[in-house]
């Protein structure tokens, strides 16, 4: 029966698979211009520099499109990781304030301090986050009866909204670089370069894997503290490690596309009703439905206002909000 079941978990992930690269190729073609497939396929696979269309499916588009799906992917595991960490249902890189504050640091950065550096902005951003993640941490778990969910989520909005206003600040002292991140502070993967991604990608890619290595422990870890403890797990390095991990992802996302919120809310829960709370399939789902929800996002971003896109931040927020509001009202939040 075991087997059978993964044999259907197995199945559902390679088909979110072919989803994912049905989704590519949906970003590469559609659009304000829409292109063909014979163009697109060309393009990917038998480039000619010297045709105007394929060097805007190769330089702006494939890129693009894969920003979106790393990005999707990281904020999917990262949420996933906050709520297994907490055990809160609406635990998200964006509800406890992370998002928010690498926001906050990178714009000190960029406006006040006039950083320009991509690999600065994106340490830059990790610090943001790491900043954020503790004082939300600490804030929570003061009291008697220490971190509770209700806490942690009141926690993560106060820093929210105290970097957000700070963010605002900074934007109205200094009007000249309003134009240069005001796009960016909406959540947006239009106009980045490849080189961003180049430059975030190993990082992701080494915290999706390590995430799902630490997938066995986290299972256990959902067993309650305690029992971790009796069996052996060194649950302290494992809540660190794990902090760790959330932090790089949710740091890296921000550097490079600004604060996308929601992913990490909706994903998680829809890869536990495919597939459980088992954390070994749990991980892989977040990663190829946050791919899928990230691009299908952007790609309906670009029809709403043709010719002008709305920003994928946007789109996930029209989609996570009622979702959020529905976790909420169902009761799953709880002191």
């Amino acid at each position: 029966m075991r087997l059978q079941t993964n044999g259907w978990k197995a199945a559902g992930l390679l088909a979110g698979c072919v989803a994912l690269l049905l989704g590519i190729a949906a970003s590469m073609l559609f659009g304000a211009v829409s292109y063909g497939i014979p163009l697109g396929w060309k393009a990917a696979f038998h480039y000619d520099e010297t045709v105007t269309e394929q060097i805007i499916i190769r330089t702006t588009r494939i890129p693009r499109a894969m920003i979106a799906a790393a990005i999707g992917a990281s904020l999917a595991i990262a949420g996933a990781l906050m709520q297994t960490l907490t055990r809160n249902p609406l635990a998200s890189p964006g509800v406890l304030g992370i998002n928010a504050g690498a926001s906050f640091v990178v714009v000190l950065a960029a406006v006040a301090l006039r950083v320009g550096s991509m690999p600065a902005l994106m340490w830059l951003a990790f610090a943001g986050a790491a900043l954020s993640a503790a004082v939300v941490y600490a804030l929570g778990s003061l009291g008697r009866d220490g971190l509770t969910p209700m806490k942690l989520v009141l926690s993560g909005t106060a820093m929210a909204a105290l970097f957000a206003s700070c963010t605002q600040g900074i934007l109205v002292l200094n009007k000249q670089g309003l134009g240069t991140v005001l796009y960016w502070l909406t959540g947006t993967v239009a106009g980045r370069s490849p080189d961003m991604l180049r430059l975030v990608l190993p990082y992701m890619l080494i915290s999706w894997l390590v995430a799902w290595l630490a997938a066995k422990d986290l299972n256990v870890l959902l067993l309650g503290e305690d029992t971790a403890k009796g069996l052996g797990q060194r649950t302290v390095l494992l809540k660190v490690v794990v902090g760790v991990l959330v932090v790089v992802l949710a740091g890296a996302a921000v550097s490079v596309a600004g604060p996308i919120g929601f992913v990490g809310i909706v994903i998680p829960h829809a890869a536990r009703f495919l597939v459980g709370t088992d954390l070994r399939w749990g991980i892989p789902y977040c990663a190829v439905l946050g791919a899928i929800l990230l691009l299908a996002a952007d790609l309906a971003a670009r029809f709403i206002m043709i010719p002008e896109e709305v920003p994928v931040g946007v789109m996930t927020a029209v989609i996570g909000a009622p979702f959020f509001m529905y976790i909420a009202r169902k009761g799953l939040l709880k002191s």
